[in-house]
C-alpha cells in the first residue's frame, strides 16, 4: 500500500510531541519483550509513572496504562473506544473504561482569567462565591463551586488553558498514526481509520460545553412531568462553549453504597426505579444518558435521582428501534436465521462474509442463553459475548446501536451494585411488547408507507429523464461502459515483462550469432563475440529470473484453481 504524499504533514509535524508518544509506546513495548523473553528478574527493571513493573501485566492493562501516561486526547480515545466492543474486542473494551481522568488543574490566575474573557466581565459580577480551588479537574477541564446572586450553588465547568491546541496536535498525530496502522495486517482489523474518525468527531463534542448544556435542557423538557428525576439546571445566560454554569446538586452517589444504607435508602427499590427511568428514556423518550455508571448517578436528601455529566447521551430513532425490536423478536422466537440477518441488517460486513458459519454461531449462542430463566438471566454476559461473536466475523456495527448495548451493560452493572439479584431482562419485558405493539402498530404502518410513498414519487420523477439522457448518450456515441478488472494489473505487468525478456534475448542471440561490432575478445573464456549480445543476454536472463521469482514467490505457477 502506497503512502499519499498529503499524509506527509500529518507525520513530520510537531516532532517533539511524536517523540515524546514514540518514548512512551516504546517503553511499553520493550516490557512486553522482557516480559516474553527476558529473565524474571528483569521485570522488575521497567516502571510506569505509579511505580507498578509494566513487565509483568497482561498486554490490554499496559495498553490502557500508556495511554493514560501520553495524557488527556489519549485518555479520551481510550474511553471512546471503551465504547466500541465490536472494534476493539470486549476485554480491551473492559480495561479501557478503567481510564480516569484526573489531570493537573490549572493555576487560579489562569481559570479566573479564561472565565472572565469568556463572560466579558469579572468573576464578582456573576457570582457571590467563587472558590478558586477546583472541586475536581478532570482532562479536558474542570469544576468549581460557586454561588449566583440569587443564592443558587452552582458548578462551573472550564476547558483546560490551551486544550483545544493539544488535543488538535494530538488528533493531527493519530491522523497519521491511523495511516500507518492500515498498512500493517495486525492492526487493519480493527478499523484504525474508522476508530480515528469517529473519535475527532466526538472530540468536536466533548470541546463544546454548549452540546452538553442543550442535553441538560432536553432532560429537563423529558422529565418535566416527572418529581422523581433530577437533572442541573444549566444557566445559558452566563454559559459558552468553554465555560458551563449549571445548578449544583448535592446527595449521595450510587458509588458508595455504604452511605446509602446508612441513610436508610432500599437498595432494591433504588435499582428497580433507576431501571426504569432509565429504559423510561431508551424506549420512550428516544434520548438517554449514555453513561450511566455510579458515579455518575445521586440520590438526593429528598429521594428524587439525579444526572451528573450529560455530555454522553444516545438517540433511539425510529429506523434503531425497528432494528432493536426485530432483535428482541429473533430473540423470543429463538430464529438464527432472523437474528443473522438483523446483524447484517444493522452492520457493516466484510465482502467475504460467511454468512452461514455466523447462522451457526448465532444459533449455539441463542441455544446457550435460552435455557436461562427471565429472573436469572445475564444480560451483559449475552450482549459481550454477542458483540465478540460480530466482531469475530469483523462486522462493523452502528455506533448508535453499540452505545445502546453497552448502555444496557453498564445500567445492569449499575443496578446489580445496588441488588445483585436485579434482572434487566425482567425489567424490560413491558417494553418488549410495547416495542413489538409499536412495531405493528396502524400509524407506524401508515407512516412508513407514506415514507415509501415519497420515495416512489421522487423515483417517478427522475427516471424519465434518467432513461432519455441514458438513450441520447447512445444515440449520439457518448455512452461509455468502463470495466475495472481487480487484480488484472500484475498479471498484465508479468506479461509484458515476459515478452520484453524474449524478445531481447532473441535480438541478443542474433547478435551474438552474427558477431556484430563492436567485439569483445577474451580467450580462452570468451572468445570472440558482440558486446552488445552480450549484455542483452545477460539482461534478458535477469529479467527471466526476476519474472520466474515473482510467478513463484505468488504462488500461481503450477497450482490448480480449486475455486
Amino acid at each position: 500500500m502506497g503512502m499519499k504524499l498529503s499524509s506527509i504533514p500529518q507525520i513530520y509535524r510537531h516532532l517533539g510531541r511524536w517523540y515524546e508518544i514514540l518514548a512512551v509506546l516504546s517503553k511499553y513495548e520493550l516490557a512486553a519483550w522482557v516480559g516474553r523473553l527476558g529473565p524474571d528478574y528483569t521485570k522488575d527493571l521497567l516502571k510506569s509513572r505509579g511505580g507498578e513493573a509494566i513487565a509483568r501485566l497482561p498486554w490490554q492493562t499496559r495498553l490502557r496504562m500508556a495511554m493514560a501516561e501520553l495524557g488527556p486526547t489519549f485518555i479520551k480515545l481510550g474511553q471512546i473506544l471503551s465504547t466500541r466492543p465490536d472494534l476493539v474486542g470486549v476485554a480491551l473494551a473492559n480495561e479501557f473504561q478503567q481510564l480516569q481522568e484526573n489531570a493537573p488543574a490549572d493555576s487560579p490566575a489562569v481559570v479566573r482569567r479564561l472565565i472572565e474573557s469568556e463572560l466579558g466581565r469579572p468573576i464578582e459580577q456573576v457570582f457571590t462565591e467563587f472558590e478558586p480551588e477546583p472541586m475536581a479537574s478532570a482532562s479536558i477541564g474542570q469544576v468549581h463551586a460557586a454561588r449566583l446572586p440569587s443564592g443558587e450553588a452552582v458548578v462551573i465547568k472550564v476547558l483546560h488553558a490551551d486544550i483545544e491546541k493539544k488535543v488538535a496536535v494530538d488528533m493531527d498525530i493519530l491522523a497519521g498514526l491511523a495511516m500507518l496502522a492500515e498498512m500493517l495486517p495486525e492492526f487493519r482489523s480493527y478499523r484504525p481509520a474508522t476508530i480515528a474518525a469517529e473519535f475527532q468527531r466526538s472530540m468536536r463534542r466533548e470541546l463544546d460545553f454548549g452540546r452538553e448544556e442543550r442535553n441538560l435542557q432536553q432532560f429537563a423538557h423529558d422529565f418535566r412531568r416527572d418529581r422523581t428525576v433530577c437533572v442541573p439546571k444549566p444557566f445559558p445566560e452566563i454559559s459558552t462553549r468553554r465555560v458551563l454554569v449549571m445548578e449544583r446538586l448535592d446527595g449521595i452517589k450510587l458509588s458508595e453504597p455504604e452511605r446509602l444504607a446508612a441513610a436508610g435508602i432500599d437498595s432494591n427499590e433504588l435499582a428497580q426505579r433507576g431501571a426504569a427511568i432509565y429504559l423510561k428514556m431508551i424506549f420512550d423518550h428516544g434520548f438517554y444518558h449514555a453513561d450511566p455508571h455510579p458515579g455518575n448517578l445521586l440520590v438526593l436528601p429528598d429521594g428524587r435521582l439525579g444526572m451528573l455529566d450529560c455530555g454522553m447521551v444516545g438517540r433511539m430513532d425510529e429506523r434503531l428501534q425497528e432494528g432493536v425490536s426485530e432483535l428482541l423478536l429473533a430473540l423470543g422466537n429463538l430464529d438464527a436465521e432472523h437474528m443473522t440477518a438483523m446483524i447484517v441488517r444493522l452492520g457493516k460486513t466484510p465482502p467475504d462474509l460467511d454468512r452461514s458459519a455466523l447462522c451457526i454461531d448465532v444459533a449455539d449462542f441463542l441455544s446457550y442463553y435460552a435455557s436461562q430463566s427471565l429472573d436469572r438471566f445475564d444480560l451483559s454476559g449475552a450482549l459481550n459475548e454477542m458483540l465478540e461473536l460480530i466482531r469475530r466475523y469483523h462486522i462493523i456495527l452502528q455506533a448508535r446501536f453499540v452505545m445502546l448495548l453497552k448502555a444496557m451493560v453498564t445500567l445492569e452493572g449499575t443496578s446489580r451494585l445496588l441488588n445483585p439479584k436485579f434482572s434487566l431482562v425482567e425489567a424490560m419485558q413491558p417494553y418488549r411488547r410495547k416495542l413489538l405493539l409499536r412495531r405493528f402498530s396502524p400509524r407506524r404502518r401508515l407512516r412508513k408507507m407514506y415514507r415509501l410513498y415519497s420515495e416512489l414519487e421522487h423515483l417517478l420523477d427522475i427516471l424519465p429523464q434518467g432513461i432519455a439522457d441514458v438513450l441520447e448518450q447512445m444515440q449520439g456515441g457518448r455512452f461509455d461502459i468502463h470495466l475495472d478488472h481487480r487484480g488484472l494489473e500484475p498479471s498484465v505487468n508479468r506479461l509484458v515483462l515476459g515478452l520484453l525478456a524474449s524478445a531481447l534475448f532473441v535480438g541478443s542471440t542474433m547478435l551474438l550469432s552474427r558477431k556484430l561490432p563492436p567485439l569483445i575478445n577474451l580467450p580462452p573464456l570468451l572468445p570472440e563475440m558482440s558486446a552488445l549480445g552480450a549484455v542483452g543476454a545477460v539482461v534478458s536472463i535477469a529479467m527471466g529470473l526476476r519474472l520466474w521469482r515473482a510467478i513463484h514467490k505468488s504462488g500461481n505457477l503450477d497450482r490448480r484453481n480449486r475455486d
